[in-house]
């Protein structure tokens, strides 16, 4: 039944999409042209809707009656499941690296940590690079100056 709901939704929701884009708006016919958009037509007010419109008006009638009886079969299921609850999982360390070539880690107590030895060797290389990258800075910017003096004509 579900099933057969959701294709009838799908259809009229697909009808109504098509039966609105193909209807002219209001100020699209030729009553528009002299003037006369406010009378609906060149030859007066138009009394009764179109076929276009009226159909439309059921499609859309329809969509609305198939989307509250989805809503009314779906909220009608037992179901005692809530989709915020999430099944427990269990912690599995198998991917973990193998440890001075025995098994296969299989507690967060197994897994080896990395130690830094020597801090203020790391520190005391990372000042080295920083000078020698701002050495290098410095050198481009006086090469740059003697390339811009040399290219500059001296005025008299």
């Amino acid at each position: 039944m579900y099933q057969v709901i959701i294709i009838i939704h799908v259809l009229l929701g697909l009808s109504v999409i098509g039966f609105v884009l193909i209807q002219q708006g209001k100020g699209a016919d030729a009553g528009a042209a002299f003037g006369s958009a406010s009378s609906g037509s060149v030859f007066g007010a138009q009394g009764a809707s179109s076929f276009l419109s009226r159909t439309t008006a059921i499609l859309a009638a329809g969509f609305f009656a198939t989307s509250l009886g989805l809503a009314v079969l779906v909220s009608n299921q037992n179901s005692d499941t809530d989709l915020m609850d999430t099944p427990e999982v269990e912690e599995v360390f198998a991917d973990l690296p193998l440890i001075n070539g025995g098994e296969s880690a299989t507690t967060l107590e197994s897994v080896p940590v990395i130690a830094i030895d020597e801090p203020a060797a790391i520190a005391e290389e990372a000042s080295n690079m920083i000078d020698a990258v701002k050495k290098e800075a410095e050198m481009a910017e006086d090469k740059i100056e003697a390339e811009t003096k040399a290219a500059t004509p001296e005025m008299p």
